[in-house]
């Protein structure tokens, strides 16, 4: 293991999105989060089709696929940790640490027998051979193990990195999933800290988007702005049972999917693909907006951040719904959107080495604090 001392950790994030892998080193040793360095490596189509289809179930041969599919991450994980490994100009004995998420493809806590799973595809072995650095990987089982949805787990590092003393914020992150944080502030009286997936982020834009421009997404949102809500449908979606959920509640793919949002298509075929792109956006809006009115109504501030962060349409619906809260990006608070989440699981790696709990049971509903993570030494 590195020097403790140097206090330095590796945070690699691959979202629902399936856009590729994020990662930072950040620099705890000031007693603050310092980001050395930021990496991003696409996924090829190959690999984010096979992962894209290891969300359906029913598949072929899945087994063998994911345990593939899992090499093939780590070696992109790998491949990130070297470029910040460059750009840092450090050895890997400098590191403490990685932090890897894994790809979800299922994510079902709570169901079929009580306690239900959550997977995340990842070879964590493979990457620590291949980095020469101690990897902690599985952050959520522990979680769930313990009774949690096992998500969301950034609303901990959220509170680290923007809570406010005298002021409630709140921090959405649009990832393919959206989830909200609560923050109350830190000089008043102990106030929970709550947190929640709100419902789909950029998954079903994405989706769209692809399907209909043969684009990977919708920049800056020009698209949904380009058309109009249909209001029957943006009623349908806001239909589903999960929106009705009270926290503490999580979402993925396993819900919203193309699958789902074929279904809810069914009465309006004849819609205009820009005019289903505005709605999909509202609903994200609206799913997002309705979390921080029922749960969150005393923030000053909602800090966006995620991919989802970038797409203007999106934050200029997210200010219109919330007149009263400032919404800003990430950007304005210290860290640029698409760092923020690799960056948290920089800082439950870190947490997990110190034996640190890394859950909120306030967010999660666990039993309670639980040290997250399996470790993997170099």
């Amino acid at each position: 293991m590195a020097d403790l001392l140097a206090d330095i950790y590796i945070g690699l994030m691959s979202g629902t999105s399936l856009d590729g892998v994020d990662g930072v080193m950040v620099d705890f040793s000031s007693g603050g989060i310092a980001v050395r360095a930021y990496a991003t490596a696409p996924f090829s189509v190959a690999l984010r089709t096979e992962l894209m289809a290891l969300n359906t179930p029913d598949g072929i041969n899945e087994l063998h696929r994911a345990a593939l599919a899992g090499n093939a991450l780590a070696r992109v994980y790998a491949e990130v940790t070297q470029d910040l490994l460059d750009q840092a100009d450090v050895g890997a004995e400098a590191v403490v640490a990685v932090g890897a998420h894994g790809q979800t493809v299922r994510h079902r806590p709570g169901a079929f027998d009580d306690i239900g799973y959550t997977l995340q595809l990842n070879n964590p072995a493979l990457l620590a051979e291949l980095t020469g650095i101690e990897v902690i990987a599985e952050f959520r089982t522990r979680d769930v193990a313990a009774g949690g949805q096992g998500a969301p787990l950034v609303p901990a590092f959220h509170r680290s990195l923007f809570a406010q003393a005298n002021d409630a914020v709140a921090v959405l992150n649009l990832g393919g999933i959206s989830n909200l944080s609560l923050l109350p502030p830190t000089s008043g009286e102990a106030i929970t800290v709550l947190g929640f997936d709100c419902g789909p982020g950029n998954a079903l834009l994405d989706h769209w988007c692809q399907t209909h421009l043969g684009q990977p997404y919708d920049a800056g949102g020009s698209w949904a702005a380009s058309g109009q809500v249909l209001p029957d449908l943006l009623e349908r979606l806001l239909r589903d049972a999960y929106f009705a959920k009270v926290p503490p509640k999580s979402t993925g793919r396993d819900r919203f999917n193309p699958t789902w949002l074929t279904a809810q298509l069914q009465h309006a075929s004849n819609a205009h693909a820009a005019d289903v792109q505005a709605t999909l956006a509202e609903l994200t809006a609206r799913c997002c907006a309705a979390g921080v009115l029922r749960y969150g109504i005393e923030s000053k501030a909602l800090i966006v951040c995620g991919g989802g962060a970038l797409n203007d349409h999106l934050l200029a619906r997210l200010r219109a719904l919330l007149p009263d809260i400032d919404v800003v990006s990430s950007a304005e608070r210290g860290l640029p959107p698409q760092q923020v989440e690799a960056a948290a699981f920089a800082w439950l790696a870190r947490c997990t080495v110190r034996r640190e709990a890394g859950n909120l049971a306030s967010v999660t509903g666990a039993k309670g604090a639980r040290v997250l993570g399996a470790i993997y030494p170099a």
